[in-house]
């Protein structure tokens, strides 16, 4: 079992996951008005992305005084703060695998 902050396993399970909620979270942000989604480039899809991620981030930094004054339950707000914290680690996860790639690239020779 993993704490909040403690280490996260890669299992697949936990990246499914995560990605279920990007998905999930990244279509509501949709529906309040979010700009439209760039071209479909590998450059755009991850600035997309990462907006998606910052949202979610900075959705959650405001939720311990939603807490404090009763408007939410003090489960929901544990669930979104878990959930802002995978996105995160998976986050990271890719760009640590997206530097080593580039590393390898440019170890090749021509």
């Amino acid at each position: 079992m993993s704490t909040i902050g403690g280490n996260l396993g890669l299992g697949r399970s936990n990246i499914e996951q995560a990605l279920q909620a990007m998905k999930q979270r990244s279509q509501e942000l949709q529906g309040i008005g979010q700009t439209e989604p760039s071209k479909a480039s590998f450059g755009g899809s991850l600035s997309d992305s990462v907006v998606a991620l910052n949202q979610t981030v900075q959705a959650t930094e405001t939720l311990h005084l939603e807490a404090l004054k009763g408007d939410m339950d003090f489960h929901e707000v544990a669930a979104r703060v878990k959930e802002a914290q995978l996105s995160f680690d998976f986050a990271m996860q890719v760009r640590n695998k997206l530097i080593d790639a580039y590393r390898e690239v440019m170890r090749m020779s021509v």
